[in-house]
C-alpha cells in the first residue's frame, strides 16, 4: 500500500504530506480545488514524464516522494538487484522524482538513482491508474485482450508465444537475405570471389606498408646514394689531399709536440684513435656501396608493390588492417552465398518446426483465453449488477485468426447488453459515457479479484452517474478496498460516503499567494463535506449526508 506522499512546490501546492490509510480512501473537494494534484504526483513517481510547467510559480524546483510497502512478488526483489538498487528496508519502498525549472530530471528508488525506465517498471507492480477517460480505451481490442490475459494470468503463456513468433521473425530475414533472383546471386558471388582472391593473392601483412615504402625510396635512389658514399670513401683515401693524407701530417705534428713537451703525450693517442675511427668508418662506406643495388627490376618491384598497397587500400580500407579484414569477410559472406543451398534447407527446417511451436503455444493459449472468457463474463456480469445493470449482459467473443499475430491467433470483442430484449453488441456500439464507466469499473473490479497489484487509483470515474447507481460505486470501491488499497477522486457524495477513509483538498489564499491543502476529515468534518457535495449545508443536507455515511458503515 502506499503510505506517505510529500508533494513540494507542484502546481498550486506548497509543501504537502499526504498519510493514506489501507482500504478504501475517498479524495473530494470543489472544482479547481487542485484535487488532480495528488494523482499528477502519483503519475510522475511512477515513471510519467515530467513538465516543467507543473512546477509552483516562483520555485525553480518541484519534487514528489512516496512511501510504499514493498511488493511481496519474488520478481520485484529480483527487479531492484538487476537495476542495481538499494533493497527495501523494513519492507519499504521509498519512491523520489526532483525536476527543475532548468531542465533537470533526477529519481531515486531506496535513495539509489534510476531512469524513468526503471520506474515504470517499479510502477506497474505498485499501482493501477485509472482517469476519467480511460474507459475509452477499453474500445480498442488490444486493451481488451490484455485485460483477458491479466485476469487469467496468462501473460507468461502469451509472452512464450511472443518469443516464437519472434524467432519466426528472424528465421524469415534470414531467409530472405538468402533469397535473391540468379543474376543478383551470380553478381554476388563473382563480386566476393574477386574481392576475396584480390586480397588473397596480395598476401599482405598489417606493418608491411611501411617498409614497402622504405624499400622504394632506397631503390629509386640507387644511384645518387652509391655515388655518395663512393665521394665519401675517395675523401677519406684519395689520391690528392686526401683526409689520410691530410691526418699523416696531423700526426707527424704531434710526434714533435710530444717530442717537446711531455705534457703533449696524450695528444698523439688522441690522433691515433681519430685514425681507427676513419678507418672503420672507411670500411662500413665500402661494405655500404656493395649493398646498394642499381638493378632497374627491383625499383620496378618495390614500385608495383607501393602501388597494389595503395590500390587496395583505396577500395577495401584506410589501413592493410582493414583491408585484410575485408577479405576475411568476403570469404566468409561467400562461403556462407556457395552454401546457400544448404543453409536455405536449415532454415526452412527451423521454420517448419517454429510453425508447429506456435500453433502449439498458440493452440495453449487460445484454449486458456476460451475458459477465461467464461469465467471473466461471469464475473463482469455479477459486478455489473452490483452496479445497477440488473439483468444485463456481458460476453467476450474470441474468433480464431488463420496467422499468427503478435498476441496469438485471437480476434477479440467484448459484447454487452445493458437491458433485457436487447441484442448483444460491441462496446464501441455503446452510446452512454456513463454505461462505459460502469463497464470498465465492473472489469476493474473482476480484475481486483485476481490483481496482485496493491494500489487502484481511480481519477473521477464516477463521472456521469448518479443517484442509486453513485452508491453502488461507492460500494463496489468499499469491495475492492478490502483486497487493495483505493485511492479514489470523486465529486459525489454517496461514492465519498461509502469510504472509511476521507480527505478532503481545498484551496487557501495567505499571502497573495493560493496554496492547496489536503486534510483527513473526521466524523464531524464529513457530515460538513457531503453534505455541501450534496448541495447545501442546512440541518435537511447534514441529515442527508449522516445518512449516506451510516449507510457506508
Amino acid at each position: 500500500m502506499l503510505h506517505t506522499l510529500r508533494i513540494r512546490n507542484l502546481a498550486l501546492v506548497s509543501d504537502l504530506t499526504v498519510e493514506l490509510a489501507p482500504g478504501y480512501n475517498a479524495v473530494t473537494g470543489e472544482t479547481g480545488a487542485g484535487k488532480s494534484i495528488i494523482i499528477g504526483a502519483l503519475t510522475l513517481l511512477l515513471g510519467e514524464r515530467a513538465d516543467r510547467t507543473m512546477i509552483r510559480s516562483g520555485s525553480d524546483s518541484c519534487s514528489v516522494e512516496a512511501v510504499f510497502d514493498a511488493p511481496p512478488q519474488p520478481e520485484f526483489a529480483a527487479l531492484l538487484e538487476e537495476r542495481g538498487l538499494e533493497p527495501c528496508e523494513d519492507g519499504k519502498l521509498i519512491l523520489k522524482r526532483v525536476f527543475t525549472a532548468a531542465g533537470s530530471n533526477k529519481q531515486h528508488v531506496n535513495g539509489s538513482p534510476a531512469t524513468l525506465v526503471v520506474l515504470k517498471e517499479i510502477g506497474e507492480l505498485l499501482a493501477d491508474l485509472h482517469g476519467p477517460h480511460e474507459h475509452q480505451s477499453l474500445l480498442q481490442t488490444s486493451q481488451q485482450l490484455s485485460i483477458l490475459d491479466r485476469f487469467g494470468n496468462l501473460e507468461e503463456l502469451r509472452g512464450r508465444f511472443t518469443k516464437a513468433l519472434d524467432n519466426r521473425k528472424q528465421l524469415q530475414a534470414e531467409k530472405a537475405a538468402l533469397i535473391v533472383d540468379e543474376r543478383t546471386y551470380a553478381q554476388q558471388l563473382d563480386l566476393l570471389r574477386h574481392q576475396r582472391n584480390e586480397i588473397t593473392a596480395a598476401r599482405l601483412h598489417p606493418d608491411e606498408e611501411q617498409e614497402a615504402e622504405e624499400t622504394y625510396q632506397r631503390a629509386s635512389n640507387a644511384a645518387r646514394l652509391l655515388e655518395a658514399a663512393q665521394q665519401a670513401v675517395s675523401t677519406l683515401d684519395g689520391e690528392e689531399n686526401s683526409v689520410f693524407q691530410q691526418l699523416a701530417a696531423v700526426g707527424r705534428s704531434v710526434q714533435e709536440l710530444a717530442r717537446l713537451d711531455k705534457s703533449a703525450a696524450n695528444l698523439a693517442e688522441i690522433h691515433s684513435q681519430a685514425l681507427e675511427l676513419l678507418h672503420d668508418l672507411q670500411r662500413e662506406l665500402e661494405a655500404y656501396t656493395e649493398k646498394v643495388d642499381l638493378d632497374p627490376a627491383q625499383l620496378q618491384a618495390a614500385e608495383e608493390r607501393l602501388t597494389l598497397i595503395q590500390s587496395l587500400k583505396r577500395k577495401y580500407g584506410s589501413s592493410l588492417a582493414e583491408v585484410i579484414a575485408h577479405g576475411e569477410e568476403a570469404a566468409r559472406k561467400l562461403q556462407q552465398l556457395e552454401s546457400r543451398d544448404a543453409e536455405l534447407e536449415r532454415i526452412n527446417a527451423a521454420l517448419e518446426k517454429n510453425e508447429q511451436e506456435l500453433r502449439a503455444k498458440g493452440g495453449e493459449l487460445s484454449k486458456e483465453r476460451q475458459k477465461t472468457a467464461r469465467k471473466l463474463a461471469r464475473t463482469a456480469v455479477a459486478h455489473l449488477e452490483d452496479l445497477g445493470f440488473k439483468q444485463s449482459q456481458f460476453e467476450v467473443s474470441l474468433k480464431q485468426a488463420a496467422e499468427p499475430q503478435a498476441t496469438g491467433f485471437d480476434n477479440i470483442e467484448f459484447l454487452f447488453s445493458p437491458n433485457p430484449g436487447e441484442p448483444l453488441r460491441p462496446l464501441r456500439a455503446i452510446a452512454s459515457s456513463g454505461e462505459m464507466a460502469r463497464v470498465m469499473l465492473a472489469l476493474k473490479s473482476a480484475l481486483a479479484d485476481t490483481d496482485q497489484i496493491p494500489v487502484l487509483v481511480f481519477d473521477e470515474v464516477d463521472a456521469n452517474v448518479g443517484g442509486e447507481t453513485a452508491t453502488a460505486v461507492g460500494r463496489k470501491m468499499q469491495e475492492i478496498g478490502r483486497r487493495h488499497q483505493v485511492l479514489c477522486i470523486t465529486h459525489l457524495a454517496p461514492v465519498a460516503a461509502q469510504a472509511p477513509h476521507h480527505f478532503r483538498v481545498s484551496k487557501e489564499v495567505a499571502g497573495g499567494r493560493t496554496t492547496t491543502t489536503v486534510v483527513k476529515l473526521d466524523p464531524a468534518e464529513r457530515v460538513n463535506e457531503i453534505a455541501r457535495m450534496l448541495g447545501g449545508t442546512d440541518s435537511a443536507a447534514k441529515k442527508h449526508a449522516e445518512s449516506l455515511l451510516a449507510s457506508g458503515k
